[in-house]
């Protein structure tokens, strides 16, 4: 006769590796399957705000930190692709399991929370480095700017994938539609995304909006990667570094926690 104590042991050690192995991996095949629309598309949209850009300004725009307007513009234009890309792979897999009931699939697998949010965050950083790489290699080629800092690159989109990844999972567990996941989209992702510096030097702006800036994590996302690109900055890029490092500790410390809890998952 079987000992009961024994039903419900964990049976795959400390990390169950091929559940894992199989999240990430389903995660990722979810965007290469459709690359067209998850990789190619978005960067047509990023060529698209160059050119329109570089028209409306026209060449009498003055320099930039010592660059060009394309040329500062371009690396924001890479960071702000890669983080919006990475909150629309967490958020549209998440709420898409939601909505359609299959959610089921993945909350009942002998998965950890922990488990499950580094599966759905690796799916998001994946993509990410996806575009990241071939908008480098693209404006290498066509805009003759090559990173200055690869290692320092690597880190951001990482990092900056990871951050909005697990924003796009929070997003997604609170939504119960795909409505509110707009409105959410809307309201609060894109004005962080065009507030962050992007498009512009925040030396340009108000001395009182630049701490409103300054509180903005994606700020720190794009500044830092238009140093590890061009090698300036608005600020310290070890600064960005801190401060990505500490939200990505709330944001993903958050995902984990509602996932953990089942928080407007389970009936």
């Amino acid at each position: 006769m079987a000992n009961v104590s024994q039903f419900g042991v964990r049976r795959f050690g400390r990390v169950n590796w091929l559940g894992l192995w199989t999240l990430i991996r389903r995660e990722n095949m979810r965007y290469l399957a459709i690359w067209q629309q998850t990789i190619f598309a978005p960067l047509i949209t990023a060529g698209l705000f160059l050119l329109v850009f570089s028209i409306a300004i026209g060449p009498g725009r003055s320099d930039v930190m010592g660059f060009d307007y394309v040329s500062f513009l371009a690396p924001g234009l890479l960071m702000m692709t890669v983080i919006q890309n990475s909150f629309a792979n967490t958020s549209s897999s998440m709420l898409s399991a939601k909505v359609m009931g299959s959610i089921v699939d993945t909350l009942m697998p002998p998965l950890s929370p922990l488990e499950m949010t580094v599966g759905f965050l690796a799916g998001g950083i994946g993509r990410g480095l996806v575009i990241g790489a071939v908008l480098c290699l693209s404006m290498g080629l066509s805009l003759g700017i090559w990173v200055a800092h690869p290692l320092w690159t690597l880190a951001f989109v990482i990092l900056g994938g990871m951050f909005m990844g697990a924003l796009g999972l929070l997003g997604s567990i609170y939504a119960y539609k795909f409505d509110q996941m707009a409105a959410i989209s809307n309201f609060v992702i894109t004005p962080l995304a065009f507030l962050s510096g992007t498009f512009y030097s925040i030396q340009a702006l108000p001395s009182m909006m630049q701490p409103l800036i300054h509180a903005n994590p994606m700020f720190y996302i794009i500044d830092g990667g238009r140093y590890s690109v061009l090698g300036v900055s608005d600020g310290s890029p070890w600064m960005a570094l801190a401060v990505i490092c500490g939200a990505n500790i709330c944001a993903v410390g958050l995902a984990w926690f509602w996932l953990a809890r089942g928080y407007r998952l389970k009936s």
